[in-house]
């Protein structure tokens, strides 16, 4: 056999997987190595700190939780949704994925000004501190960074730039979504079950 049929006859046999979903893959590795060393530090300094507010200033975010775990459930089936050629439900979905995550933001935001305010808690308080602002500060900026791209969708849908054949590339994106949202099922049990 010459070297082009076998070229030809290998690809037939195996195509390369869609760069989309092989780079976030990539991506969520690395960045899952890096929440992986903040969460070892968090838990390897867990009860270190000598001065300071105690964790016990911590509420449990049960409500804000509940929104940013509900959104993988509404990107899922916005997801599904374009897939299917329904543009108008996906939008809907898609929306309320965003809202969801803005919600679990803006709760973030108001349990660290409560935090800082009220309780006197910053990241230069104690190793307590800088290890809880830094592990969900972390987190924090991923679903900013998702909430960016989510949003950016959101608005060419609205605009009628989006069409079932974008399906994929919403499922990659789907795919980052639902890392962070993984990633919060850690950092909550880490800090708010077990840190406590």
């Amino acid at each position: 056999m010459s070297a082009p049929q076998a070229d030809a006859a290998l690809a037939n046999e195996w195509t390369l997987p869609d760069r989309g979903p092989v780079g976030i893959a990539a991506l969520i590795l690395a960045e899952s190595t890096m929440f992986a060393i903040f969460v070892v530090a968090y838990v390897f300094y867990l009860g270190k700190s000598l001065s300071g507010p105690p964790r016990s200033i911590l509420d449990v975010p049960v409500l804000a939780s509940v929104a940013l775990w509900s959104s993988s459930v509404t990107i899922h089936l916005a997801v599904r949704a374009l897939r299917d050629a329904h543009v108008g439900r996906f939008t809907a979905l898609w929306g309320t994925t965003v809202a969801l995550g803005a919600g679990f933001l803006a709760a973030t935001a108001a349990e660290w000004h409560r935090l800082i305010y009220t309780n006197g808690l910053t990241i230069r308080s104690n190793l307590f501190g800088t290890t809880f602002y830094a592990l969900v500060g972390l987190h924090a900026a991923h679903v900013v960074v998702g909430l960016s791209l989510l949003t950016i969708v959101l608005v060419l849908a609205l605009r009628g730039h989006v069409r079932a054949s974008h399906a994929g590339r919403a499922e990659t994106l789907s795919i980052y979504w639902h890392f962070v949202d993984a990633v919060w099922v850690v950092v909550f049990v880490v800090v708010y079950v077990v840190g406590r």
